[in-house]
């Protein structure tokens, strides 16, 4: 694999990576970060929020529990679902509406029933 300035890439599982395909430094991707969001003029958050935030998002948009999961890396679904179910009401709302929906669905068909 040839990288833009025409040198040799290594294959890489790394996401962030020099030029040829080493990993760069943690620090260096925080600090980069920081700067970024300095320069940017919005309100200062850290690296890891932009993890949590793209879980919160996938999971306000329905993406399946077990999706998330697997795209934060974590080895248990509940530590998923505790650490990101409870951080977004809407999800919560809209499964409350939805089991009520069918409840009364179900109740109006038992009383259909019934009558009919």
């Amino acid at each position: 694999m040839h990288g833009e300035s025409g040198g040799t890439l290594r294959d890489s599982r790394y996401v962030f990576t020099t030029a040829d395909g080493a990993p760069l430094r943690p620090d260096h991707l925080t600090g980069r970060f920081h700067r970024l969001v300095a320069a940017s003029g919005l309100p200062p958050i850290r690296l890891h929020d932009l993890r949590r935030g793209a879980a919160t998002l996938a999971l306000s948009a329905h993406t399946d529990l077990k999706v998330v999961k697997a795209m934060l890396g974590h080895a248990s679904i509940v530590l998923t679902a505790d650490t990101y179910v409870s951080v977004v009401p809407a999800v919560a709302h809209e499964a409350a509406r939805e089991t009520a929906r069918l409840v009364l669905s179900a109740a109006s068909a038992f009383v259909h029933e019934l009558s009919g």
